[in-house]
């Protein structure tokens, strides 16, 4: 079945790709969706995290949708219910404080230094939709940190990787250095939680 990722991150195209285990048939387009990603007033971060990848999902099939070149009978994907997408987004929860990708140098030092010695959740949640219906799965991982010195924090600050990553580190990355365990799903961390991303996909035909 037609398969679009309604996202721009390689860790996630990554690790979609690794879902098809060598099946041929399996493959999926990549059409970034942007969307508003203010926090609202009330929300958990369970339903702040889910609400995301269900708007990225649905922003996604709007912008499928929209695009001139993706029409009924083209060479590629087909128009209709038959197109499914697959959005996603990740959180990194310290306390009761939503970490989201840094500012600046100055915002990735705060957070790595808060983040030092303590364990925080990463959060993320999946969502498939047809532009009918909607399945979608949520994920939390509990992550511990080792002890930073502010040496540590400037050399892995300066190496640039914090800066488009929620709570300013990257597990499979320089960052992974700093985690003494996780109790979860890693994949979710880096960006897709794969067993339940397998099960969406495969509830919906598409492996």
């Amino acid at each position: 079945m037609p398969l679009i990722l309604a996202s721009a991150s390689p860790r996630r195209r990554e690790l979609l790709a690794q879902l098809a285990l060598g099946n041929p048939n399996f493959g999926f387009e990549i059409l970034p969706a942007d969307i508003d990603e203010s926090h609202q007033a009330g929300e958990t971060p369970q339903q702040f995290v889910s609400r995301l990848a269900e708007e990225k999902a649905a922003a996604g099939l709007a912008l499928w949708r929209g695009n001139p070149e993706h029409q009924q009978g083209s060479d590629t994907l087909v128009l209709g219910s038959d197109t499914l997408v697959l959005g996603s987004d990740t959180i990194v929860v310290l306390g009761d404080r939503i970490l989201g990708k840094p500012v600046d140098k100055a915002d990735a030092c705060a957070m790595l230094k808060s983040l030092s010695g303590r364990s925080h959740q990463v959060m993320t949640a999946v969502a498939l939709t047809d532009g009918k219906r909607t399945e979608a799965a949520l994920v939390v991982t509990q992550v511990y940190f080792c002890d930073l010195s502010d040496a540590d924090i400037q050399a892995y600050v300066a190496s640039g990787e914090p800066m488009d990553k929620a709570g300013a580190y990257g597990i499979q990355g320089l960052g992974g250095s700093f985690v003494a365990k996780i109790e979860g799903s890693y994949s979710a961390v880096v960006g897709l939680p794969m067993a339940e991303t397998r099960s969406l996909l495969h509830k919906a035909g598409c492996l």
